[in-house]
């Protein structure tokens, strides 16, 4: 146990200098320097975190997770949505899902994998990673149309590409179970998980805002969030749904029921962020087998050049129909591109899932696919994603001349 402590500490202080040295230096996001980090630490060159170790560390990407979801459903404020007007939600929804469809149906035909893995993949690719997208926005100084809609595309993105996710792996465990596909297989039990999942977000949203509404102890509130986050991650796991969906409506619930105690709650929990999500990136990366690169290379620049025609296509076909002001259609799919964060998580998700002895060797194939082919064109989009941004905002005039 004390060499795992010793590894996650000189873990996360190579993490502190790369971050300080390299990527706030040079403008590199430093998501991109934790995964390439754990590629070098993991199974493939020095070993320092192997399988089994990874296994044992599960319990922080778990908990990453939990962040994540809470953070993506603290973005869901009603009044900001409706402010931003349906082309928001138009875009958001049409580039998700032509993403999906598009990533699908290219496995389908390029390749002569499984439909699973088409399933899994596409829900996966229709996740789009704000973290990027923002940094250009912030580091240019962008205003505009177009910038508007990109921050709201990017808050709503998320949300929609967990539930496509929710659907596919019920859909995916089923045809590796062998389970008949029924109509109650396809659309029924999907719901239900759902369901499932917002009733233990709401239910625990409720119970948090009835205790801690008139807490103001920081200490209390973040022993308090730590708590309901690990509970539903818990409970999520014995119910078997998503425990992404469930937290992500948490923190929706709580937002919009009593914004003051989710700004003071967010805040707080951010404070956790500098030490999990690094961690949690870095050990993403650890699952990188290099090994596997020749067989996932081709696979790879399919599922990155459809992600792209996805997000780019169904972008401007969402903003068509939302009635978007031209510079919007013609640049907003530029600008989603980006896929670490919320991909990387639900990779991640697949992994814990399906990565299991209860779906066999073929479902720890698929996981290890999954991860590898996320990992792999993760650092792909997160060189080309911020340069198309930029391009896009400098083409709708957006960046300030002296920026």
């Amino acid at each position: 146990m004390g060499h795992i402590i010793l590894y996650i500490g000189l873990t996360l202080f190579i993490g502190f200098i790369l971050k300080y040295y390299v990527s706030d230096r040079f403008k590199i996001p430093a998501v991109t320097i934790y995964i390439i980090l754990g590629v070098i630490l993991g199974i493939s060159f020095v070993k320092m975190y192997d399988d089994a170790m990874l296994k044992n560390l599960d319990f922080i990407s778990k908990l990453a997770l939990g962040l994540i979801a809470f953070i993506i459903g603290s973005e869901l404020n009603k009044d900001v949505i409706f402010k931003l007007g349906r082309s928001i939600i138009s875009i958001a929804i049409f580039e998700a899902l032509a993403a999906f469809l598009i990533v699908m149906c290219s496995i389908v035909f390029f390749t002569s994998l499984p439909f699973y893995y088409a399933l899994i993949l596409g829900s996966v690719a229709s996740a789009t990673a704000p973290a990027a997208t923002v940094y250009v926005i912030q580091q240019y100084k962008a205003k505009g149309p177009l910038t508007s809609t990109i921050m709201g595309v990017v808050g709503i993105d998320d949300a929609v590409a967990l539930i496509i996710y929710v659907f596919a792996s019920i859909f995916a465990s089923n045809i590796l179970k062998g389970t008949d596909l029924s109509v109650f297989v396809i659309m029924v039990k999907p719901l239900i998980n759902i369901l499932l999942s917002v009733i233990i977000g709401l239910v625990s949203g409720i119970v948090y805002i009835m205790m801690m509404k008139k807490i103001r102890d920081n200490e209390i509130i973040l022993m308090s969030i730590f708590a309901f986050i690990l509970i539903q991650l818990g409970v999520s796991e014995l119910l078997n749904v998503s425990e992404l969906l469930a937290i992500m409506f948490f923190g929706a619930f709580i937002v919009n029921v009593n914004y003051n105690l989710s700004r003071r709650t967010g805040s707080i929990a951010n404070s956790l962020n500098p030490i999990i999500l690094p961690l949690f990136f870095i050990f993403a990366g650890a699952h990188l087998n290099v090994n596997l690169v020749g067989k996932i290379g081709v696979l790879g620049l399919i599922y990155t050049a459809s992600r792209m025609a996805g997000k780019i296509g169904g972008a401007y076909f969402g903003a068509v129909v939302g009635k978007a002001q031209p510079v919007v259609r013609k640049w907003i799919g530029f600008s989603l591109i980006p896929q670490v964060g919320v991909a990387v998580a639900l990779a991640l998700s697949v992994s814990q899932k399906f990565g299991t002895e209860e779906y066999g060797k073929a479902g720890t194939e698929l996981a290890s696919i999954v991860i590898n082919v996320l990992l792999f064109t993760t650092i792909i989009t997160e060189i080309i994603g911020p340069v198309l941004t930029r391009i896009s905002l400098t083409k709708a005039k957006e960046i300030p001349a002296k920026a």
